[in-house]
């Protein structure tokens, strides 16, 4: 009854919030004179307006290629299924599956290689292809007017997202280095959604010569969609922790049910607004593994955890599949050998000028550096994936888009299956640690936070400890008495019964704690001198919590 009221009450607000419906531009246009593709085409019959949407080219004007039912057609990539179906639930697992205290320490450096380190490539393998592209009109093998400097940019950012899947497969079945993987995990996370929106921004600026006012644009909408996709993943996290005063522990498959609901709505209103989904979700699911997880019951807990899994296991498996099939089913590949060469070429570039320069700035001051072996390996692991296929596969319209859909499909397979296959052997020659867990590594015990994102970690401290804490979830202190007395009744609202009693025990523990301590400080100085304070106190914690 409760889940049919709340399907009635969303619909009501759907229909009174969603603005009418109008027919776009209501240009006509004669099918002759047009020079690319329209995304959407409205036919008017008898005065009932039909909407179609492109799908793909099937046949060209002078080919003799299968019928248009055959299979080969049928078996074609869809990537609207790929951005709609597939890549959310991987998107959300790899975001909710994070070692959060690992990925907050480590949140400066991954938060610079995913943004500062894709703008890098993005520029560097752009640059690089349109010098390639010039070559190619000086040997004769395209025309003068066939590639536009936006068609570099777009090649540029959509390589740019990094998927190392079979790589971190890898690692996590060998336990490898902590950093490491959380370095590589938290890059691949959050770079392909700072790629697909940099490649929708590019998108959008048409012009074929550089303009400032367009360039700007650009920079304006890349900014807007990724604010705006954050604030939509934040609202809904919002809304799922307000379950907690739902009393739901005892159905844990309720909890379940509106767990994975509320996180794919996430997608699909971000979706609705024009903004990224897939920003979206992932901020929704680091957010949701900080907070709501810590709400569920210990049945949800798991049950959650296996469903993404389960989700994320599927989804990895058909993309693949489709990647492989498109190898052979697509009809209109066009390999060009001196842009493959030169994509190779200008990836490599792009991630010596990613990795190393802003490894060595990382480093400047920090206690525990990023060393070079594992700087080795983080450039050995840049490879690319699903998400580089799907963006090249949105548009095979135009003579560029389709070597440029060729080429990403040559360089997913061969990255996965040379780099992929080479993991092992190159992490021996590397000397890198293997067999590390990393709640008992000797790098965990140092909390080596970085100096990067020392506002991040003042930041959470005050925020997050003070408030956000006690009012999503049942943990303390209460917000009674860390908020304005003049904001008490709200205090009392949001804070959850669950946390005086953990606060009153908090407190009740850190007087023991203290007494415990100051006693000891008089009895260590008739200690025995290979016996420090110090592993005394660490006893009396362990025995106290």
């Amino acid at each position: 009854t409760g889940a049919g009221n709340f399907r009635s009450v969303l619909g009501l607000v759907l229909k009174c919030a969603a603005s009418p419906w109008t027919s776009g531009t209501r240009n006509v246009h004669n099918c002759a004179s047009l020079n690319a593709t329209p995304l959407s085409v409205l036919l008017n019959i008898t005065g009932h307006v039909h909407q179609y949407q492109h799908l793909r080219e099937v046949r060209g004007p002078n080919d003799r290629t299968e019928p248009l039912n055959s299979v080969l057609h049928k078996l074609s990539f869809n990537p609207e299924i790929f951005f709609n179906l597939f890549l959310p639930p991987i998107i959300f697992h790899g975001a909710y599956s994070l070692n959060q205290r690992l990925f907050f320490n480590k949140i400066g450096s991954v938060l610079t290689f995913a943004f500062l380190g894709t703008l890098i490539s993005c520029g560097i393998i752009g640059a690089c292809m349109y010098g390639f592209v010039k070559l190619m009109v000086q040997l004769g093998h395209a025309a003068a007017g066939d590639f536009h400097l936006t068609d570099c940019l777009f090649f540029g950012s959509l390589m740019s997202a990094t998927d190392p899947v079979s790589v971190l497969a890898i690692f996590a079945e060998l336990q490898v280095d902590s950093d490491l993987y959380i370095l590589l995990f938290g890059e691949s996370i959050l770079n392909d959604a700072v790629a697909i929106v940099l490649t929708y921004a590019i998108s959008t600026y048409s012009t074929s010569t550089f303009e400032a006012s367009s360039f700007f644009l650009s920079i304006g909408h890349f900014i807007a969609v990724f604010a705006g996709s954050f604030g939509i993943g934040l609202a809904y996290t919002i809304v799922t922790h307000l379950t907690k005063f739902m009393q739901l522990n005892s159905h844990p498959l309720l909890e379940t049910g509106l767990f994975f609901l509320l996180s794919w709505s996430t997608f699909l209103s971000a979706e609705a607004c024009s903004l990224s989904g897939i920003v979206a979700v992932m901020f929704c699911g680091i957010m949701q593994a900080h907070y709501t997880f810590h709400n569920l019951s210990a049945e949800a807990k798991v049950r959650t955890k296996q469903l993404f899994e389960c989700l994320n296991f599927l989804a990895e498996n058909f993309i693949f599949c489709y990647i492989g099939l498109a190898l052979f089913t697509f009809q209109k590949h066009i390999f060009q050998v001196v842009f493959i060469c030169g994509a190779f070429i200008s990836i490599l570039v792009a991630r010596v000028c990613n990795v190393y320069p802003l490894s060595f700035l990382l480093n400047l001051g920090q206690r525990n550096k990023i060393p070079f072996s594992i700087q080795h390996m983080m450039m050995f692991s840049g490879l690319r994936g699903a998400v580089a296929f799907a963006l090249a596969a949105q548009d095979t319209t135009t003579e560029a888009r389709r070597v440029i859909f060729s080429t990403t499909l040559l360089v997913v397979l061969l990255t996965v299956w040379v780099l992929g296959s080479t993991t092992i052997p190159m992490l021996t020659c590397l000397d890198i640690r293997i067999g590390v867990n990393p709640d008992e590594s000797p790098r965990a015990e140092h909390c080596d936070q970085d100096q990067v994102a020392w506002p991040i970690h003042v930041f959470k401290m005050q925020l997050h400890h003070r408030y956000l804490r006690p009012a999503l979830t049942h943990s303390g202190p209460p917000l009674t008495s860390t908020l304005p007395l003049w904001c008490t009744p709200v205090a009392k609202l949001l804070t959850s019964p669950h946390a005086y009693e953990v606060h009153a025990c908090c407190h009740f523990t850190c007087l023991q704690e203290l007494f415990l301590n100051t006693l000891l400080m008089g009895l260590n100085r008739c200690s025995t001198p290979h016996q420090t304070p110090g592993t005394v106190t660490i006893h009396i914690q362990y025995m106290c919590i």
